[in-house]
């Protein structure tokens, strides 16, 4: 089974409308209701590749309520922790230019935490665990760095993706695979990334601390896949990006249906990237039947063997 935690799940209400003018009264032309958080666009990816989940978390009210009965619409098992706090409605404005209004995340106490670990303990060898989206800051980071550490311990192979400080720190715990863009990449080492082959050299210093997989989007330009044995590059299928939102998580969860099936980096990267695309050519997340049609669309290239 596949876990996903997501500890800031949101209702993501997405508008589109030709344009947006600040201070009036805008009419949407059409709108969209989707349980949003990273952890839960990898489960609901996962569920329509075929793999089964699970997505955990933290949920509250009415708002956690829709996200909790929405998974389950889906076939995606949920098992989140219940919270006071009213689960958040982000607002995503799809016009001339793109906005977004983001709800606070919930306030999480030790007794809520404990919870999570305590399902987290119960995770064998055949499990996975993915810790994506944003860290809430009522959390202390040595109490994320346990959860993880939980993992590795119990030789659960584990997911990381987050961004910013929380990414740096929990790097330490050496998860099976980070997913950083070009900008993530370069912050975790104060430097800009300016080229493929820096993207390379960067990921290379982080497979050498023991992180199994990286892999670097480089947005028209494809992405790289650095692992302790290989290096590979993907070139991204052509087509119009409709909806960026959920497209790195689809990549994350096109590489584990993949990579739980055949244990093939390769063939896990290329379905990974052909996912990754499929959402961002749709205006929600993908359809198996779309990955299934890129998946030949993306060529892989060894760049390096070690």
């Amino acid at each position: 089974m596949i876990y996903t935690c997501t500890m800031t799940p949101s209702i993501d209400y997405t508008t589109y409308l030709p344009s947006f003018q600040s201070g009036e009264l805008n009419r949407t032309n059409e709108v969209y209701y989707y349980p949003g958080g990273k952890g839960i666009n990898v489960s609901r990816v996962l569920q329509r590749l075929g793999i089964d989940t699970t997505a955990t978390g933290f949920a509250g009210g009415f708002t956690g309520d829709y996200v909790m009965d929405f998974l389950k619409q889906e076939g995606v098992q949920t098992d989140f922790i219940q919270t006071k706090d009213i689960t958040r409605i982000n607002v995503k404005i799809k016009a001339d230019t793109e906005s977004e209004l983001n709800g606070p995340g919930p306030n999480i106490t030790e007794g809520q935490f404990a919870q999570l670990t305590a399902k987290i303990q119960t995770l064998s060898t055949n499990d996975w665990f993915v810790l994506a989206g944003s860290l809430p800051n009522s959390i202390k980071m040595d109490d994320y760095r346990r959860i993880l550490a939980t993992c590795r311990e119990n030789n659960v192979p584990f997911v990381l993706d987050t961004s910013g400080p929380a990414l740096k720190e929990l790097i330490q715990e050496k998860p099976f695979l980070i997913k950083p863009n070009e900008h993530e990449l370069g912050e975790l080492f104060n430097v800009t990334i300016r080229s493929k082959q820096d993207a390379i050299i960067y990921a290379k210093k982080l497979v050498e601390t023991g992180i199994q997989h990286v892999i670097v989007s480089l947005g028209s330009e494809g992405a790289i896949l650095v692992s302790e044995k290989q290096v590979l590059a993907a070139t991204a299928p052509k087509g119009q990006a409709i909806n960026t939102v959920g497209a790195g998580d689809s990549l994350v969860s096109g590489f584990l249906a993949s990579y739980v099936m055949n244990h093939d980096t390769s063939a896990a990267f290329q379905y990974g990237v052909a996912t990754g695309s499929a959402t961002a050519f749709t205006t929600d997340l993908c359809e198996k039947k779309d990955v299934i049609r890129l998946v030949d669309e993306v060529k892989i290239e060894t760049l390096e063997w070690m």
